[in-house]
């Protein structure tokens, strides 16, 4: 399986890991002949929490100290229902607490990841910083309305993600930093909403992905993909 970096040896981060996206690329990570390390980092196997500035920096620092660099970090951290409430189907639905709620794990956990992480990232050679996004976030694909909530968190974090790229190539020209559409994943939380139209499984999810990270280059970054390495409108 072609992966996000070719080279023997390299290392990678996943965090989110214990959800079902997150553990299918750690899988298919440790799998690969070419990544000789795959750490992993949740809420459930670290109490890593991506909405707390304090666990995401002393996270961190532990890698540091540790002289830990990655080729490849991987964040495959998202909520789809926020505050306890399914995407709302109208602004009648909308609660501020749910807005909020979305926007901390979706837009405000990424911005932190980038702003401790990126300095673990490979300085030496290509590198790679993906995050998954989702083409609901996506404002000029935005044809049906509803699910203000995650369209709307979605598509701060696309925009944290281009600035990202912008930060990070500054210092690292071989970075990728790059937003991510998985596909419709069947999940035990998918089923309430996808009506059977499921695009594949997770762990089907994760090799494309890995895929398409393979085939990009420098010149990619702050760009956002889908899982088969198509360009998702903004």
């Amino acid at each position: 399986m072609a992966t996000a970096c070719a080279a023997p040896n390299r290392s990678a981060l996943v965090i989110g890991a214990s959800g079902g996206i997150g553990a299918a690329i750690a899988s298919a990570l440790r799998e690969d002949s070419a990544f000789a390390s795959v750490v992993t980092l949740s809420r459930t196997s670290n109490g890593f929490d991506i909405t707390n500035e304090c666990s995401v920096r002393e996270g961190a620092a532990q890698l540091a100290e540790h002289g830990s660099r990655f080729d490849l970090i991987f964040d495959a951290t998202g909520a789809l229902e926020a505050n306890g409430n399914p995407p709302e189907k109208a602004f009648a639905a909308l609660e501020p607490a749910s807005l909020q709620a979305s926007f901390s794990v979706n837009a405000v956990g990424p911005a932190l990841l980038f702003k401790h992480f990126a300095s673990l990232l490979n300085h030496k050679g290509r590198s790679v910083f993906a995050t998954l996004s989702a083409r609901v976030g996506s404002i000029g694909d935005n044809r049906l309305g509803g699910w203000m909530s995650y369209r709307a968190s979605k598509a701060a974090l696309n925009q944290i993600v281009r600035c990202a790229a912008i930060e990070i190539k500054r210092g690292r020209p071989n970075s990728i930093v790059v937003a991510l559409h998985p596909g419709t994943i069947e999940t035990p939380l998918t089923r309430k909403y996808a009506r059977g139209r499921f695009t594949h499984t997770a762990n089907a999810a994760a090799r494309k992905m890995l895929n398409a990270l393979e085939a990009l280059s420098a010149k990619d970054t702050g760009k956002f993909f889908d899982y088969a390495g198509n360009i998702v409108d903004w």
